[in-house]
């Protein structure tokens, strides 16, 4: 049977068009929205996730735990495999211990040695994670502090372990953390126990390379690598990772911070720079040169600038003397 001009369906279809028109424009503003660089616009977005992020916490409680009944399932298959591996790693444990305890009674012993002080104005506020967005264009998270904990930009960030990056976006109540894996981030360090300085350079991989090395032939694979602190970005002497040689040939970092598990980090307060306000301090005033005798008087202060001409006068005195003399 024909059908009518009533028919339901001749309305449907082109409220669904409609509707899926807007959907594609509401996401291709929200893309633009979120590759756009500007000061203006990253407030935008800071306020936009403090209004949107903490209040969704509801709407992935069932979507978490559903995958964690799926996960949990799925490894009873296993759970025999890794009780073996877990004794043969508790047997290897123990020996990190004791290893472990030895380092820490021969650390303990050097700095009181060397009389060394931590700083104690590096304190930390610790934050959660709420969101990854790791892409292949941008890899950073958000954590649950902000403006209102005295977070301020440029701040590192560590996972306990290691650095995993620093802040860049800061709301009332989230903050942005770009990680070192992301293109953006340039974070210079030192490399030990060499001491060449290098600038770690995120390029999207989990390995990223050394740049700007100054003799690249003295550094090995497995040397320690740490914040220098130059520029004032980083605390110096943060745990940053080790290096690797890449499958490129080049030397790179295999970070410590565990990248794979991120779900609390601690915010460094970086010490404020003084800036230097007085110049007098470092600069001595220049010395204005004398000027002209007006007066017509014997200038004292210049007779030490005129080489040793009042000497050779007596000397050309005592000259015509002895010519008078002998005439």
């Amino acid at each position: 049977m024909a059908k009518t001009r009533t028919d339901p369906e001749d309305f449907s279809r082109p409220l669904r068009r409609v509707l899926v028109g807007l959907l594609v424009l509401a996401l291709l503003g929200l893309f633009l929205l979120w590759r756009i660089d500007s000061p203006r616009v990253e407030r935008f977005r800071a306020a936009l996730i403090d209004r949107v992020v903490p209040s969704f916490d509801w709407v992935m409680t069932p979507i978490t735990k559903t995958a964690d009944m799926v996960e949990q399932f799925q490894s009873y298959a296993s759970l025999h495999a890794q009780n073996q591996d877990l004794r043969r790693e508790l047997q290897q444990m123990k020996a990190w211990k004791e290893a472990a305890l030895q380092l820490e009674q021969q650390n303990a012993r050097l700095l009181d040695l060397n009389q060394v002080r931590l700083d104690p104005k590096l304190t930390h506020v610790t934050g959660q994670v709420l969101a990854d967005s790791g892409s292949p264009f941008r890899q950073s998270v958000l954590i649950n502090v902000g403006a209102r904990d005295g977070i301020l930009d440029g701040w590192a960030t560590m996972d306990g372990i290691g650095v995993v990056g620093r802040i860049s976006g800061v709301g009332e109540r989230t903050s942005r953390v770009i990680l070192l894996t992301d293109t953006n981030s340039r974070v210079p360090v030192t490399v030990q126990p060499s001491g060449q300085k290098a600038l770690l350079s995120g390029d999207n991989t989990a390995l990223p390379p050394l740049e700007f090395l100054e003799q690249a032939d003295v550094v090995r694979p497995g040397d320690r690598v740490v914040s220098s602190g130059d520029g004032g970005m980083f605390p110096a002497g943060l745990l940053v990772g080790q290096v690797v040689l890449g499958n490129d040939r080049r030397l790179r970092v295999s970070l410590s911070a565990d990248y794979q598990r991120l779900e609390f980090l601690r915010v460094l307060r970086s010490h404020q720079l003084v800036p230097i306000t007085d110049a007098g301090a470092l600069i001595a005033p220049p010395v204005l040169p004398a000027g002209p005798d007006t007066s017509g008087a014997l200038n004292t202060d210049a007779l030490p600038t005129r080489g040793n001409q009042p000497e050779a006068m007596p000397a050309a005195d005592a000259s015509t003397e002895t010519d008078g003399s002998g005439g």
